[in-house]
């Protein structure tokens, strides 16, 4: 098993350490190119910046993704580690220094974080070196990475916030092939966050219905709302551009379980028009995601059955 320790912000840590959130963005303050190091699943650990070179948390990563500085906070808000957009705007420009105010940033996605006491800090790995910028990979198969992982290990055990899952602690963080990879994004808890970063990522960034592009009107919609227990996984979403995420919501409009679309005739009866949004009914969902990311049948027959107005 691989698994990477991150140099981390002290303020986000604290910040988050106070929170207790089921998710958080670990952010770079640039695109930086794809985040090659850990699968789905794989522990990403925090390690505070000099004088205190320790490891003191960590999370599991579910994906790296682009996003405008706006749309990491409209996804993530107070779990990118700071208390309203301007303060994370403010540390992102103390980095950056190029004056651009909503800036394309890296965001690490990682879910079920966990926040040692201080007691509990691990001394960084003896071939730490000095000056490592943004981190470092192990493998568990490899001395170092076998003993940090090991004092990871010992903690999340006695740390209270691991009672609420329900497989054992010894299972849950033992060296398991099948909680890694494509599986774990299957079986996670994701957070709201974490489902708008997969969502987005999954539908190529456009519109699933119109096709649109423009990435501040696109949302990740729930087919089978989380008030109503739908969970917060890609199978149960898709992109849509805001109006018609609203209309999907509301029953104007569904998506069959062959992937066609309908749009009701209530638009038109309540609201004497509905002529741009017709021209929908009948067509296919466009650019379908692959695999497990796909919309469930499922999940669309709830749709029809229980939202759709007909």
């Amino acid at each position: 098993m691989k698994l990477y320790v991150g140099v981390t912000d002290d303020r986000w840590f604290r910040f988050l350490r106070e929170q207790g959130p089921d998710e958080v963005n670990f952010w770079r303050p640039r695109a930086s190119t794809a985040f090659r190091a850990l699968q789905p699943g794989e522990p990403f650990l925090f390690k505070l910046h000099s004088p205190n070179n320790v490891v003191a948390g960590g999370g599991f990563f579910v994906r790296h993704s682009v996003l405008p500085l706006s749309l990491a906070w409209e996804a993530f808000g107070r779990k990118n580690g700071a208390d309203g957009i301007d303060t994370l705007r403010e540390r992102i420009a103390s980095y950056r220094k190029d004056g651009v105010r909503n800036p394309q940033v890296g965001c690490t996605i990682l879910v079920e974080p966990f926040f040692f006491d201080e007691e509990d800090w691990i001394p960084v790995p003896r071939d730490w070196a000095v000056n490592i910028v943004s981190g470092k990979g192990y493998d568990t198969a490899e001395p170092e990475g076998a003993r940090l992982w090991q004092a990871v290990q010992e903690r999340l055990h006695r740390y209270r916030w691991q009672e609420t899952v329900k497989e054992p602690a010894d299972e849950r963080y033992a060296l398991n092939p099948e909680r890694y990879g494509s599986e774990f994004i299957t079986r996670a808890r994701l957070g709201q966050g974490a489902f708008c970063v997969l969502v987005t990522d999954a539908y190529q960034r456009r519109c699933a219905i119109s096709g649109e592009r423009t990435l501040p009107v696109l949302q990740a919609s729930h087919i089978k709302p989380f008030a109503m227990c739908g969970p917060n996984h890609p199978e149960n979403g898709m992109l849509l551009r805001s109006d018609l995420h609203i209309l999907f919501d509301r029953g104007y409009l569904t998506v069959t379980p062959d992937y066609e679309i309908e749009v009701s005739g209530h638009i038109r009866d309540e609201f004497e028009n509905g002529r741009d949004y017709y021209r929908y009914h009948g067509g296919s969902l466009q650019n379908l995601p692959k695999g497990n990311e796909s919309p469930r049948r499922s999940f669309l027959e709830w749709h029809n059955e229980n939202l759709y107005l007909g």
